[in-house]
């Protein structure tokens, strides 16, 4: 149902409903994907045409009409052989950066969530992070 509303939205804005843009819309509503690499990486298994540029297209027009917001689009769902690159970026008071892939990521989880007695010999199975306003300003 969700889908044939979207589809209807796009079409309303001129958007032609190709081939690709329905893997893309799939693979947004079927999966929780933490960033466009990763919407792009599933893309490219289903059809290898699909570039960069067009997930992010779709992105920006799914947005525009609603039907995401990518302020909560922080979500990852990944095991511990996840190969999924810079899922997260820290950026920390002395500006150093350092780019987290999944499997990082789950282990800092993981180990954060010991280190505090939340968890003792459980899997992480997702993490979602919400934005805030704020964007952690100083």
């Amino acid at each position: 149902m969700q889908k044939e509303i979207i589809i209807e939205q796009l079409k309303e804005r001129g958007c032609r409903i190709t081939k690709q843009r329905l893997i893309l819309l799939g693979i947004i509503l079927q999966n929780e994907c933490s960033c466009c690499k990763e919407i792009y990486y599933k893309a490219t298994k289903e059809d290898n045409r699909i570039g960069m540029a067009t997930v992010y297209r779709m992105i920006n027009t799914l947005e525009e009409i609603g039907a995401i917001n990518r302020k909560n689009m922080y979500k990852v769902a990944c095991s511990d052989e996840c190969e999924i690159e810079n899922v997260c970026t820290v950026k920390l008071d002395d500006n150093s950066v350092h780019q987290l892939s999944a499997k990082k990521w789950i282990s800092v989880i993981k180990e954060g969530l010991k280190a505090c007695g939340y968890m003792k010999e459980q899997n992480v199975l997702t993490v979602t992070v919400k934005q805030c306003e704020s964007d952690f300003k100083n």
